[in-house]
């Protein structure tokens, strides 16, 4: 046992809460890239795009895992404003502000949605036009993903950035290496109430935003059966 361990007993136990917490944001950031991969399969299958599906990293820490995922949320976003634009530009204003008048008939915005999309891709199916109209029409979906780049981006800038997404490696005990009675305490005291702090914040997010895919796949699904 290390000697601040006996002069301050709780330390242990401070360290064992922090890899739990530890563990809770991979488990969270690994239900995000999985449901982000869906979110682009859809994208690429129904909508043309040609966006990389991600992976976490096992070797990186949480500050690059971070990025990536950030990145690929910035370029769906990309995407989202590249489809608006494109209704915009090949639409009469009147049709266009149809696809966001909650008073409008779904069924008669994916018509729109449809025709445009078939003047791009030279043929387009109901399916194409119907994701694209989730997408446009979801301040939902919208909402969530500004919401979890923002979390993601000071996760990836604070304290927990430069940890290794492997519990049990250097990254971790970077942050507990070589620190000493007193300081070692308030050290890891900070840690933790950070990880409580930004894990609460993050895994609501997460939740809306795993939220707001579900309901674009599942409409997809039921399209295709």
């Amino acid at each position: 046992m290390a000697l601040s361990d006996l002069l301050y007993p709780d330390n242990p136990k401070r360290k064992q809460e922090l890899i739990h917490l530890h563990q809770e944001l991979l488990d969270c950031m690994s239900t995000n890239f999985h449901a982000t991969n869906e979110l682009v399969g859809v994208l690429n299958e129904h909508l043309g795009c040609t966006i990389s599906p991600i992976e976490m990293r096992e070797s990186s820490t949480v500050k690059e895992n971070c990025e990536i995922i950030i990145r690929v949320m910035s370029e769906i976003q990309h995407q989202v404003q590249k489809i608006d634009s494109d209704m915009k530009d090949k639409l009469e204003p009147v049709l266009y502000q149809k696809l966001y008048d909650i008073k409008e008939p779904e069924l008669e915005k994916i018509a729109i949605a449809q025709r445009v999309f078939s003047i791009i891709f030279g043929e387009a199916t109901s399916t194409a036009a119907m994701v694209a109209i989730k997408l446009l029409g979801s301040d939902h979906l919208t909402l969530s993903v500004s919401k979890l780049i923002g979390l993601l981006a000071q996760i990836g800038a604070s304290v927990l950035g430069g940890v290794s997404i492997t519990i049990i490696g250097l990254g971790l005990e970077m942050i507990l290496h070589a620190i000493l009675g007193a300081v070692e305490r308030s050290q890891l005291l900070t840690a933790v109430r950070s990880y409580e702090k930004h894990l609460a914040e993050f895994k609501a997010a997460s939740e809306k935003y795993q939220h707001a895919i579900h309901e674009v796949t599942s409409l997809v699904r039921q399209q295709a059966q």
